[in-house]
């Protein structure tokens, strides 16, 4: 007698709703986009042999469900909704609804579960210290942009308009004080060590350590060249970076990474001689911002950089 075959799973995931299928082994069952709704999936799933859950990703509406169900030890996957698509398509699926969408994507887990690179389509999610900060510094670059927006339109305002332009960024600041005062204790808390790591290097200070532990949770796992191509900082020429650059660039494209570069690359003046290196690479012109992003990731293990070093020494 055959041993049951391991599931794979589809979750279709709204605003409201969670819609679930799998093979015929499970009925195709919908519940709520809330806790009650993930204990509901979580009862139903334990009771079977599950290889593989997969999800789209759908602007953060998954993020709850996808680390709830990581948590209870299912390995999840979170792809891009195109390519989720694109499967759909090619199964024949030219209509889109909840159930439907739920089935595609269940058919598409079997065929990523049986791919020879599975692996790569399964990450850690970030764990719930690291949301919380997430949270906290996308809620701050929010309250950055809208203290902006104010202080554009202070000046060419109508002085009756002024004082109430005036109260709403005081406000922006308070607020901007209490979330920086919430983050730094989160951080003092649960990345005591890395963060204090992250600011021995110059230019570095507290608002780029907050982004990088935020969004950057593969920081210190993976090598530099390829934390600097994740982090959007080093694009390079084709084969540039060989195998070690990731194929999931993070969405904010290392601004904040950038900007630390450039202050690093002005207080080490090793470094700083050193740009001629990824200039004679092919970096010039408008890539120069690229080049100093690349210049930590780069510089150490180049064999000009090593030759130059060598001759410094001498």
């Amino acid at each position: 007698m055959s041993l049951p075959k391991p599931l794979c799973v589809g979750i279709d995931v709204s605003k409201a709703t969670l819609d679930i299928a799998a093979s015929s082994v499970i009925e195709q069952f919908s519940v709520g986009n809330d806790a009650d709704g993930f204990d509901s999936i979580i009862a139903e799933l334990r009771t079977r042999e599950v290889a593989l859950v997969l999800m789209e990703a759908t602007g953060g509406l998954e993020a709850a469900v996808a680390s709830t169900l990581q948590v209870e030890g299912f390995e999840i996957a979170v792809v891009n909704p195109r390519q989720a698509r694109d499967f759909a398509r090619a199964m024949g699926y030219l209509a889109k609804t909840d159930r439907i969408d739920a089935r595609a994507l269940a058919q598409m887990a079997e065929v990523i579960n049986r791919h020879p690179e599975r692996n790569r389509f399964i990450r850690a999610l970030p764990d719930a210290e690291r949301q919380v900060l997430n949270a906290m510094v996308v809620r701050r670059r929010q309250l950055i942009a809208m203290l902006v927006a104010e202080r554009n339109r202070l000046y060419p305002a109508h002085p009756q308009s002024r004082k109430s332009i005036n109260i709403i960024m005081k406000t922006l600041d308070n607020e901007l004080a209490r979330i920086d005062e919430g983050m730094n204790n989160h951080i003092r808390n649960h990345f005591k060590e890395l963060s204090e790591r992250l600011s021995s290097i110059k230019g570095v200070g507290t608002m780029t350590v907050a982004a990088l532990l935020a969004e950057a949770p593969e920081l210190g796992r993976l090598s530099r060249r390829g934390i600097s191509a994740l982090v959007g900082s080093c694009p390079g020429k084709p084969g540039f970076w060989h195998d070690e650059r990731p194929t999931n660039h993070l969405r904010w494209s290392g601004g904040s990474a950038n900007r630390a570069v450039h202050g690093c690359t002005r207080s080490n003046p090793l470094q700083s001689s050193d740009k001629s290196v990824l200039y004679a690479a092919g970096f010039s012109g408008k890539t120069k911002k690229s080049s100093a992003g690349c210049l930590y990731a780069q510089t150490a293990d180049h064999p000009e950089c090593d030759a130059q070093e060598e001759r410094r020494m001498e």
